[in-house]
């Protein structure tokens, strides 16, 4: 294989490992003339990409095909950028260094608003078009997916085709669709992308037309041709034991983010918190059985060599059989010498049990996610947390050797007040507190550690939230000073640190999450003068979007600083998850008043992804 970058390219970057591919279980295929070449590309660094199980696993899907090879792109980092911008270098694929540019499809998994500058990147590196109307036969199909393409009007303009929903339902036909169309030998790109957009969970963006009022809302979105469907209805894998998965993760040359293997054990997840994108874009929930996860873990690890595994879930504590499954991978990561990470688990006493068995208490740290410090809060956000849970975990963990705690908080959340903001330090001086009281001084291990992050409140789509107004920058920093400010007035000051995210990134984050089609003008503007790795506290520049803003003239305000009316009409209500807009209502209605409501497992709400005809939903 002849690689892309020349020796002294490589030399000159950063982690030239990141460009060379030829990783342990990379897949490589013989071309010919009737294979498909699908470049699937995750915009960020690699270490990051190659951590994502969602891109992970459609990889392996798609190569399950004998007519498609997949191969795998990520972002240059800013160095190899700048090289391949003054050497006119095209992007490559890692896995032959071909140009991405001669593939038939351009995939790109949307996981966060701030890699949308990278999307940009991508596509200039690859001598894509960047807009879909401006491109032509021969460029590839740009196709998005992820969560962020639940709602895809911010960057609408520069796709030719989303994918809605979970790509093991339907990219098989939408391959087959490309092929009839390509073997045809009269290809014609707007015919094809006409098809697809009739296909179940595929959205066609050129082929609707948007309208707003003097007020600068949305009046009307519409297709425009009567054979397209007004709603695109999210595709949804409803039985994952059948589905496909990983069974030879790719074992990369440097260390990765999750330099592991990952064993997804569920999908969806019943709590029903209310700022939540993903509790509610992936209902229903649906459980993979405990020997599918035997088989799954073994296969994984046999066949990549690695030393730890994980499980993912939005909330592992909720699957069913997680007792069973835990002790068998303890039993048999005992006998591999492999460790186990068990994230998003809550803290109750089977799970403090079970990670004093898997980890080196020593080393480790427990976390809670309060999002809140006042039991009021709480309830707004439909937490299902009582300080007597927390305390109680807390008490329990301190008993069980740990002597560092992280807490996650949010500011900035609908109805919030400064006495919700003192909460705060108050629940982090008990717990301290709770420490000195339980554990005796002879017995200490030193000072207890409470290390206490907050968050800014982005409301994104699908959520209760969707229609909440997000606070101002200058309402973050003030209110992260106030809890910073109560902090140091605790009596257990000492055992606790406090920190807080970059409030203009949030609110960057909020624009680009519920933002519409306006914003494609404000993101070219910004990429052409420099913004690029906006995740990345040492690559983002607020000056760019500012200036992006100004000259577009477009308002920031409109879209994150106003409460939305339930009569609006919203840019991603043409999306349907299930859930339904009704139910999210009164979800919004009930935040407002304090009420909470049960987990899906103790009653059924009626949220509406009973349609789906399966999952928790029908497991009662």
């Amino acid at each position: 294989m002849h690689l892309a970058l020349t020796d002294q390219i490589l030399k000159e970057v950063e982690k030239p490992a990141r460009y060379i591919g030829g990783e342990i279980n990379a897949i490589h295929k013989e071309l010919c003339d009737a294979m498909i070449r699908f470049a699937m590309c995750f915009p960020d660094i690699y270490e990051i990409g190659m951590s994502h199980l969602g891109a992970q696993i459609i990889y392996a899907m798609l190569n399950e095909r004998e007519d498609v090879w997949c191969e795998r792109v990520y972002s240059p980092w800013t160095d190899l950028h700048k090289i391949m911008k003054e050497q006119k270098i095209p992007l490559f694929a890692l896995e032959s260094q071909d140009p991405v540019k001669d593939f038939d499809f351009l995939g790109i998994t949307l996981q966060y608003e701030m890699c949308y500058t990278n999307v940009l990147q991508i596509l200039d590196l690859s001598g894509i078009s960047m807009f879909s109307a401006d491109r032509n036969n021969d460029d590839p199909v740009v196709i998005g997916g992820g969560p962020c393409a639940y709602n895809p009007e911010p960057i609408a303009d520069f796709f030719d085709l989303f994918y809605i929903g979970e790509a093991e339902t339907g990219y098989d036909a939408l391959l087959d669709l490309y092929k009839t169309h390509k073997m045809s030998g009269k290809f014609d790109r707007n015919e094809f992308l006409h098809e697809a957009g009739k296909l179940p969970g595929i959205y066609a963006p050129k082929f609707y037309q948007t309208h707003y009022g003097a007020d600068h809302t949305l009046t009307s979105f519409k297709p425009i041709y009567e054979d397209l469907p007004h709603t695109i209805k999210k595709a949804v894998c409803m039985d994952l034991n059948d589905a496909p998965y990983i069974t030879k993760p790719i074992v990369p040359y440097l260390k990765v983010t999750q330099d592991r293997a990952t064993l997804e054990i569920q999908r969806g997840c019943i709590r029903g918190c209310r700022f939540c994108q993903a509790g509610m874009i992936y209902r229903p929930v649906r459980e993979r059985d405990e020997k599918k996860l035997e088989t799954l873990a073994r296969e994984m690890l046999e066949n990549s060599g690695h030393e730890e595994i994980s499980l993912s879930s939005l909330s592992s504590s909720d699957y069913s059989a997680l007792p069973e499954l835990v002790n068998y991978l303890i039993e048999y990561a005992g006998e591999q010498r492999v460790n186990i990470s068990l994230p998003s688990l809550r803290i109750d006493a089977f799970s403090l049990d079970v990670m004093r068995r898997v980890q080196d208490i020593r080393k480790s740290s427990l976390t809670f996610a309060p999002e809140a410090g006042s039991q009021r809060m709480r309830n707004v956000i439909n937490k299902g947390l009582t300080q007597e849970d927390i305390l109680k975990g807390a008490g329990d963990a301190f008993l069980g050797g740990w002597t560092r705690v992280k807490l996650y908080f949010m500011l900035g959340l609908p109805t919030e007040t400064d006495e919700d903001l003192l909460a705060i330090p108050l629940l982090c001086n008990e717990i301290a507190k709770l420490y000195y009281e339980l554990i005796p001084k002879e017995q200490r291990k030193g000072r207890v550690q409470i290390v206490a992050s907050s968050s800014f409140f982005v409301p994104k789509p699908f959520t209760p939230f969707q229609w909440a107004a997000m606070d101002k920058r200058e309402d973050f920093l003030r209110k992260a000073a106030f809890v910073n400010h109560a902090m140091h007035e605790q009596l257990n000051a000492r055992s606790i640190k406090y920190n807080w995210h970059d409030a203009s990134v949030s609110e960057l984050e909020g624009i680009l999450a519920r933002g519409d089609r306006r914003l494609s003008a404000v993101l070219l503007y910004a990429y052409e003068h420099g913004a690029l790795f906006d995740a990345w506290t040492e690559t983002f520049h607020k000056e760019p979007w500012d200036e992006a803003f100004l000259k577009t003239g477009i308002d920031p305000a409109y879209y994150i600083h106003r409460e939305r009316s339930t009569d609006e009409i919203l840019p991603w209500d043409f999306i349907d998850i299930g859930v339904t807009r009704e139910y999210l209502m009164r979800e919004w209605e009930k935040a407002q008043n304090g009420v909470t409501t049960p987990n899906c497992r103790d009653h059924c709400n009626g949220c509406g992804a009973a349609v789906f005809g399966g999952g928790i939903c029908y497991a009662h």
